[in-house]
């Protein structure tokens, strides 16, 4: 699930997702679920988000967006849960059973369950989502790849479903708690299935509330769904959400997300910029909530196939060329750290030991571009060979899929590898043209990262047949037996020490190999106003507003 500009398009940037629950770390805040216990929910209301990024499509079954899932959880319900220790829970799915060779999964249904146009939600329903999402008109950008080597759903009977794999495929009880294996009610796809993109109230789902309307570039509203009680059993409770309504407007200038959050305006904001964290924390009126995001960090995604990142040793001068621990400190003012592995240490099978073993070298990055042939440099002092510059070019998105300050980040990296005689060009391009380059292999480099609580990610980013032109997010175009092999079979397990030693190898080469250059570990920072309760999220860092209420 993707943030680099935008809140995921796959290679835009994956949002970032978060780690389990939210801990509060501003004046007077005690956490989501001391304060939820310490008094009575309150029915009704209604309750303002400011987000930074706005879906390019609503469609869970199309869109990478991280902001697509984060918003669309709110209407979509998924078969199972991921709760905040990381275990599955039951959802639309009261209990499952996994085939001995991990090729199927065998689903009983909740009985009851009715999308919010009164379809009932059943095993036809499961088929035809999961169907629809591998069809090629379908042209999902992620959820396809979240399905792995989807064979097909079996109808056992209405209330029992059969999915089935044509190899191995541990990883799918995860990617099936996410909302991009939600179900749209069959109703609504056979009547506007060209159109969920769109959102509003063509988005039909059994989730907590009810898409009712949409204006672009302004804000998205809901309502209570009030048949819906089949949440989650570790949700705070059962039954209908206490808000009446939820706006979700979108607010892409920090200042001005921030201003609506303390003026009032909004009750929730989020991301809280870096800057300003310590600001809020001194407003009595505002409780701050920070969670750290696992999956994969924000990094620069080194394209392989392109001179002259083909050369390792370029890869590596890009790599040791940068000097992170300073940049990251200036821009994000220590809210966000420095990463060393590909994915964050919420991630699970996290490899600690990579901390601190590729520190900023000039000297290192100096000799390796002397290694690979650019030793002249021309009158603006850049590295040639043949008469040619060492030139890379990492294309900007439009200004509205830039987020956290990731542009000024970027003219500290540009300035970085000047020094060591490397010209970054950084060309802003249209959102079509963007997707089309990164995906076609066109651009230097990519930057992005991807939210999701399993190592699983590893697979999607370096696993030579998760290519961007299929949905899949191995912009590195880098094809090696080995990271192959290790993630091919760490999704063909659930043995723990197998998928550790998998991974930890994984992080290990894709770091040696320098296909990739980790930039920062994300933290969500969440505003909310001290009237709200109960707001928690999921592992994805995904805000949980059922649960939420407005007390005064």
């Amino acid at each position: 699930m993707p943030r680099t500009g935008p809140r995921p398009l796959p290679l835009l940037a994956a949002l970032s997702a978060g780690t389990l629950l939210l801990t509060a770390c501003g004046s007077g805040g005690t956490g989501p679920a001391a304060d939820s216990a310490s008094a009575t929910p309150v029915q009704g209301g209604s309750l303002t988000y400011a987000t930074d990024v706005e879906p390019i499509s609503f469609d869970i079954h199309v869109s990478q967006q991280d902001i697509t899932g984060a918003i669309q959880r709110n209407v979509f319900d998924s078969l199972v849960h991921q709760d905040a220790k990381g275990e599955f829970q039951p959802w639309l799915a009261t209990k499952w059973e996994i085939g001995p060779d991990l090729k199927s999964y065998t689903f009983t249904l909740r009985d009851g369950v009715k999308f919010t146009d009164g379809t009932p939600f059943d095993a036809e329903a499961v088929k035809l989502n999961f169907d629809r999402i591998v069809a090629k008109e379908t042209k999902s950008q992620y959820a396809a790849s979240l399905l792995g080597p989807y064979t097909g759903t079996q109808v056992v009977d209405p209330h029992t479903v059969k999915v089935t794999f044509s190899e191995p495929f541990a990883p799918f009880l995860q990617a099936a708690s996410t909302a991009y294996l939600g179900f749209y009610s069959p109703k609504a796809i056979k009547e506007n299935g060209a159109k969920l993109g769109a959102g509003g109230p063509a988005d039909v789902g059994t989730g907590p509330f009810v898409f009712t309307a949409y204006t672009k570039g302004q804000s998205a509203q809901f309502s209570r769904n009030p048949d819906y009680n089949w949440a989650p059993a570790d949700a705070a409770h059962q039954g209908p959400a206490y808000l009446d309504k939820l706006t979700i407007r979108f607010l892409t200038e920090d200042s001005v997300r921030l201003g609506a959050l303390t003026s009032g305006q909004v009750q929730v904001a989020e991301p809280i910029p870096p800057a300003s964290v310590k600001t809020v924390q001194g407003d009595p009126k505002i409780k701050l909530l920070s969670t750290d995001a696992p999956g994969a960090n924000y990094a620069l995604v080194l394209n392989t196939s392109k001179a002259p990142l083909d050369d390792p040793n370029v890869r590596k001068a890009v790599q040791r060329g940068i000097d992170l621990d300073t940049d990251v400190k200036s821009v994000y003012f220590g809210v966000y750290k420095r990463a060393w592995s590909p994915i964050s240490p919420t991630t699970p099978d996290y490899d600690k030991s990579l901390e601190n073993s590729w520190p900023h070298d000039k000297a290192a990055a100096e000799k390796a571009l002397d290694a690979a042939g650019w030793t002249t440099r021309d009158d603006a002092g850049y590295r040639t060979k043949n008469g040619q510059r060492l030139t890379l070019e990492w294309p900007l998105p439009p200004a509205e899929f830039v987020r956290e300050q990731r542009e000024t980040l970027g003219q500290a990296i540009q300035a970085d590898l000047k020094k060591i005689g490397i010209e970054v060009t950084r060309p802003r391009l249209d959102i079509g043209t963007y997707i089309k380059n990164v995906y076609g292999g066109q651009e230097h480099i990519a930057d992005y990262s991807w939210a999701r609580f399993d190592p699983d990610v590893l697979r999607l980013y370096f696993n030579s047949a998760s290519q961007p032109a299929k949905g899949g997010q191995n912009a590195t175009f880098y094809k090696d037996a080995q990271l192959d092999e290790w993630t091919n079979t760490g999704k063909t397990t659930f043995d723990k020490v197998v998928r550790k030693d998998l991974y930890t190898k994984t992080q290990q080469r894709a770091i040696d190999l320098a296909l990739i250059v980790p930039l920062y570990v994300r933290t969500a920072v969440v505003g909310q106003s001290a009237q709200v309760h109960g707001l928690t999220a999921d592992p994805n860092t995904w805000l949980n507003f059922h649960d939420a209420w407005l007390g005064q």
